[in-house]
């Protein structure tokens, strides 16, 4: 039995918002773009087309996976990130457009140099390795305490061209790393930052699918915040930079455990909401 791309799409769409699926019409249009390997414009222009049972099995496990709530990008296994498309699995985070704002700013101070970065707690790779195609000479160390999410990581390095200018480590923060054989002009990162209050309000596209540790270190979500700001001056040239994205209720909090003694607070750069997200420091020494 066959059906045609319009009636599949029709009924996709109609099972994904009874399931609550924001945008259901642009949810389904992208599982079968994937499947496909077409553009949404193929399957406007080729509504009456007929998928043969194989393409619609598939597609029908696609749009029952998309309705329990598993994430489009762990479906399909992709997300893009600032222009590139990086491999994604239940075992790193779905690359986010806030973060992009985070390599964004680390552009802003490095971009042109061949400068030495670390990227703790790295997850799919996407700002160590962003920041790798846009910096030509620059080399990056990128941490991250799940092997797993390592190895995603590698994938997309090997995908994107860049496996020889970036070293990937198991480490919980900096614990695998000497001082006296690592010191950085750059330390970026995007911790876990959600309190453990707060995750019970996530979508359940997060809270069910994403892993935990990369989402909430728990009580407060600043527990890594905290670490960064006390270990990273051991591994930071004079004047190098650290930059971090936050929660959107938590510009406050961070500036309030900044040590100005160590560190000086050059700015909290906003989202695209006007929330404080992006935190840059300058070492002082």
């Amino acid at each position: 039995m066959t059906r045609s791309i319009a009636e599949v799409l029709r009924e996709a769409s109609r099972q994904l918002s009874m399931a609550g699926v924001p945008e259901a019409r642009r949810e389904a249009g992208s599982l079968l773009s994937r499947l496909l390997g077409r553009d949404r414009t193929f399957l406007i222009s080729h509504a009456e087309e007929q998928l043969d049972e194989k393409a619609l099995a598939q597609f029908e496990s696609y749009v029952e996976r998309r309705a329990s709530g598993e994430p489009l990008q762990y479906i399909v296994g992709v997300q893009d990130f600032f222009g590139r498309e990086f491999r994604v699995t239940p075992d790193v985070l779905i690359p986010r457009l806030e973060t992009e704002l985070l390599v964004e700013a680390a552009l802003e101070i490095k971009r042109g140099s061949t400068a030495l970065i670390c990227d703790v707690g790295t997850g799919s790779g996407c700002i160590a390795i962003t920041l790798l195609r846009e910096i030509g000479g620059a080399r990056a160390v990128a941490l991250d305490n799940s092997p797993a999410a390592l190895e995603v990581a590698k994938l997309n390095a090997r995908r994107l061209s860049v496996s020889e200018r970036v070293v990937f480590q198991v480490s919980d923060c900096f614990s695998a790393l000497d001082p006296s054989e690592y010191q950085f002009d750059l330390v970026v990162s995007n911790p876990p930052y959600v309190s453990a209050a707060m995750l019970s309000g996530l979508q359940r596209e997060v809270r069910d699918h994403e892993p935990l540790v990369a989402l909430s270190p728990g009580r407060d979500g600043l527990t890594m915040i905290r670490r960064l700001l006390h270990e990273t001056p051991a591994f930071l040239r004079s004047d190098g930079y650290l930059l971090m994205e936050i929660g959107f209720d938590q510009g406050e909090a961070v500036t309030n455990l900044v040590d100005n003694d160590i560190w000086r607070l050059v700015e909290i750069k906003p989202d695209l909401q006007g929330i404080p997200r992006i935190v840059i420091l300058r070492k002082r020494f």
